[in-house]
């Protein structure tokens, strides 16, 4: 769903507060943290959606690494997952079933986690994902929350999943292009947030459906500030910008467009397609994560492919900036 709809089946629901309760649904973060003792905490998430990639165990893949991102967003460690998937036992074989479930539990492991059950329905439509329970120090929570004025907005991943995978699915996308989306939805988020929790990062989110901008807004309402993102600074997977000149569109990027409509001041000068990569809806993004000014050098030197692309400002007019 996006998100002006999540919110809008949200608001009429009651709010319960718990002290344990470290982070909660209420400021839409990526995944619930609940305090056991002074030191440890429990991370919480779920995350499952219709496949993306015709490949079975690829679609495993990306389908777990994507749910444990959330996870690592909070800076906690995986530890256990249940799995959930919904499969037309009457129109596949059950041999597609067991490779789905293949790649979801080997990206598990090579997580470092385990897959400890799971359930399964009978549907129409395949769907598969992860219920996934890690652990954090409440010291070291990060969350959507912590973003301060003067951090450096850093970006782990490439944008234009959303795009690549609307054209794989179109059999239209090359084989190059193809495999580098692959690739980087498979790749997990671990490094990411372990070197974030290390240089004092206090926010991060992992950029998902709601798309860059969509994450963004969630961040800079519940730290209170205003986010400023580089329109030139945004890095583009490998054929992403052959889509968007092919005028490729999404249904997710419609709606996050419409969510952040109003929240967004965009400069002049900025080109098309870096307004269609901030709304393109990811699969398994990356974090985006707001670094100390102090320490960011050291980020980008440590997690290959992380991008420096904006700046927290003090709360504005306006919710985000692109310029």
């Amino acid at each position: 769903m996006g998100p002006a709809d999540l919110s809008e089946a949200l608001a009429p629901l009651p709010r319960h507060t718990d002290p344990r309760l470290l982070v909660g649904p209420d400021t839409f973060d990526d995944a619930a943290v609940f305090r056991l003792h002074a030191d440890l905490a429990l991370v919480q998430t779920v995350d499952f959606f219709a496949p993306i990639v015709d490949d079975p165990y690829d679609f495993g893949r990306i389908a777990a690494a994507n749910a444990l991102s959330d996870i690592y967003a909070m800076g906690g460690t995986p530890l256990t997952a249940l799995a959930l998937a919904a499969f037309p036992d009457d129109k596949l074989p059950i041999s597609v079933l067991t490779e789905i479930l293949r790649g979801g539990e080997e990206m598990v492991r090579s997580a470092g986690a385990l897959v400890v059950g799971g359930h399964t329905i009978s549907d129409d439509e395949v769907k598969y994902g992860l219920a996934v329970t890690g652990t954090v120090h409440p010291d070291k929570v990060m969350s959507n929350a912590g973003a301060c004025a003067g951090d450096v907005l850093v970006l782990t991943k490439a944008l234009g999943t959303g795009l690549l995978a609307t054209k794989m699915k179109a059999a239209t996308l090359t084989p190059a292009h193809a495999a580098s989306l692959v690739a980087s939805m498979v790749r997990l988020n671990a490094l990411g947030a372990e070197v974030a929790v290390a240089v004092g990062a206090r926010c991060a989110t992992d950029i998902t459906g709601f798309g860059l901008l969509g994450h963004a807004a969630h961040v800079a309402r519940a730290s209170n500030v205003t986010l400023r993102f580089d329109s030139a600074s945004l890095p583009e997977l490998p054929g992403a910008r052959q889509a968007i000149d092919e005028g490729v569109k999404t249904g997710g990027a419609v709606r996050n467009a419409r969510f952040v409509e109003s929240l967004v001041r965009w400069g002049t000068g900025v080109p098309a397609s870096a307004r269609v990569l901030a709304v393109d809806p990811q699969t398994s993004g990356g974090l985006l994560v707001a670094v100390p000014a102090g320490r960011v050098a050291e980020y980008l030197d440590r997690v290959e492919g992380a991008v420096r692309i904006g700046e927290v400002l003090p709360c504005h007019d306006v919710t985000l900036v692109v310029d």
